[in-house]
């Protein structure tokens, strides 16, 4: 059995579709930030069957609202001491900047390099998000 030591301090990204915790660490650009980082992959789940996790040590700040984006279904526990504080339960969110996009040659997102590239949730249903300037979807892989 794999055993990671408990988070003091920090956040656990759990319920992550398994082989997707890479994607949500340059999302999060964990990379970039000075404070340890687990990731555990394929972990055994009752609800999933396998899924990964981020462990995150540290208070930091940064924006979690990707995260609804790439998946809702992903659980964030707040720990401080050691002990579970917060259950943040994600949602697709209304809008997205710069996390993605348009693959329309001819949006102005492509012509101009300044202009940010916003997506609007259209359908809850089929997560569907458009691009709000040329109306593009944003497939998914």
């Amino acid at each position: 059995m794999l055993k990671i030591d408990s988070v003091d301090k920090g956040l656990v990204i759990d319920h992550i579709k398994a082989g997707r915790a890479l994607e949500i660490y340059k999302y999060l650009k964990l990379d970039k930030m000075d404070c340890s980082v687990a990731i555990i992959k394929n972990a055994k789940s009752k609800k999933l069957g396998k899924k990964d996790i981020i462990k995150v040590e540290d208070n930091i700040n940064m924006d979690l609202t990707v995260l609804g984006f790439i998946d809702p279904d992903i659980t964030i526990n707040v720990i401080d001491n050691g002990v579970i504080i917060n259950k943040i339960n994600l949602e697709l969110p209304s809008e997205v900047t710069n996390i993605v996009k348009c693959k329309n040659p001819r949006c102005i997102t492509s012509i101009e390099q300044e202009v940010q590239h916003k997506f609007k949730l259209t359908d809850r249903e089929n997560k569907t998000y458009r691009c709000i300037y040329c109306d593009t979807a944003f497939e998914r892989n």
